[in-house]
């Protein structure tokens, strides 16, 4: 892999939950500005790793170092600020798609104005005619989009989405991948990216970690999802068990 700054750094981690190892002595950068894919059959820890980039989990051994501090040193409020999550539910709150543009805001006792929500709104691909409308009514792909945006305002230098386009018909998919390459070209924002889909984690995707059983197998540019040299990868590409 190319040389880069770490915006979250692995060293040596592992995680164990019910007595059961999750993830076992991962080592491993994710470079800042950039779009990395993460990729592995079911159960090989990826959302375990996208939840220790932002604290929501531990772990049992090793460090992870996020924007060159330890996360320990973080506190958990600032830490999800920088660290901003999307899940592919997508979930929003009661009421109208201002009031979840404002949560961020809100939560941190300021305001979000008119103006602004309009700006954000367009940021992500949706008319200022949205504003006002229920949350509630809104399709998948309009839900992730105003996530997104919610993540977005508090200006969140490292953005993690979980499966977020795996509901979406085609259409939408591509209109939020392209919302992501918009995002992380305009603001220089990293983004972690977990996808079972490998053709999208090629196309979008500048790095990508392989994750199995727990083991970080392989890293380095997405094409090596095109041309694996690990044989497990290989087998995992060719929709074996890997």
């Amino acid at each position: 892999m190319k040389s880069y700054i770490p915006a979250i750094h692995f060293r040596s981690v592992s995680y164990e939950a019910g007595g059961k190892k999750i993830l076992k002595n991962i080592t491993g950068s994710f470079p800042a500005g950039k779009i990395t894919t993460l990729v592995g059959p079911s159960g090989a820890g990826k959302t375990t790793v996208l939840k220790m980039c932002n604290g929501l989990l531990s772990p049992s051994f090793g460090d992870i170092v996020v924007s060159g501090r330890p996360i320990g040193d973080y506190e958990p409020t600032d830490l999800r600020r920088r660290v901003g999550i999307a899940l592919q539910d997508a979930p929003v709150i009661k009421g109208t798609v201002f009031d979840n543009l404002a949560l961020p805001l809100r939560l941190r006792k300021k305001e979000l104005s008119e103006e602004a929500a309009e700006a954000w709104l367009e940021d992500v691909g949706l008319e200022k005619e949205y504003l006002d409308t229920k949350a509630a009514e809104l399709s998948g792909g309009q839900r992730q989009k105003v996530s997104i945006a919610r993540t977005l305002i508090n200006e969140s230098e490292i953005l993690l989405l979980d499966e977020i386009t795996s509901a979406l018909d085609r259409t939408s998919r591509r209109e939020v991948e392209d919302l992501i390459v918009r995002i992380n070209q305009k603001y220089g924002t990293t983004i972690i990216w977990i996808t079972h889909n490998l053709e999208q984690a090629v196309s979008i995707g500048d790095y990508t970690w392989v994750l199995i059983n727990g083991k970080l197998v392989e890293t380095g540019e997405s094409s090596l999802l095109e041309h694996p040299q690990n044989e497990r990868v290989l087998e995992f590409v060719k929709g074996g068990d890997a």
